[in-house]
């Protein structure tokens, strides 16, 4: 397959840092609510394209679009209301030893590994409720595990537990509806959104 290693704006080809880590810091940066929304955007353009990206503020807004369309691998983001079940950074040792134990080896931290294919790796990693699941999706599904079918106390404690071992830490800082707003006006603005 052929990832994008490029964008065109106007005449103008700028390259994109395709490491998937500059992928998980551009989520960062997004969901960063201590800096405002100019500097959201200009983090995720200097991420992405570097200084030839933010010394043209003639092409931020189009920059902007083109970002969200390659960090969605180029699908449709769907607005999901459900509570998230897996984080990159958290959950990075998972996602290591995950792609290390499915693919052979692989070591993400030696790689440079495109976003898209980073991402198609994360979707191709061993998930069956037979057992055969990696360390990361075990994870994920107990995270996921439904509680109202479990009816002896000790299980479903046992299950409670687990799950509180394994959840996602709530440090971040939730958005206030004025901020979320304020955020959507602006990308609104820029018609990103």
């Amino acid at each position: 397959m052929n990832y994008p290693e490029y964008v065109k704006v106007d005449d103008k080809l700028y390259k994109i840092n395709t490491d998937f880590r500059a992928a998980i810091k551009c989520n960062e940066i997004a969901q960063d609510n201590s800096i405002n929304d100019i500097e959201r955007a200009l983090g995720i353009i200097y991420t992405l394209f570097g200084d030839d990206g933010i010394n043209t503020p003639e092409h931020y807004e189009m920059l902007l679009k083109k970002a969200k369309k390659y960090l969605s691998c180029d699908e449709e983001i769907k607005t999901n209301e459900e509570e998230p079940d897996m984080d990159f950074l958290q959950d990075y040792g998972l996602i290591w030893v995950s792609m290390y134990s499915d693919y052979n080896g692989l070591d993400i931290d030696k790689e440079q590994i495109h976003w898209w294919k980073f991402m198609d790796l994360m979707n191709g990693l061993s998930n069956s409720e037979m057992g055969n699941c990696c360390a990361l999706n075990r994870v994920r599904n107990l995270r996921n595990y439904d509680l109202k079918d479990i009816k002896d106390p000790k299980e479903r404690k046992k299950i409670i537990d687990a799950k509180k071992q394994v959840a996602l830490k709530k440090n971040k800082k939730k958005a206030t509806k004025e901020e979320l707003k304020s955020a959507d006006e602006f990308l609104k603005n820029l018609g990103v959104i």
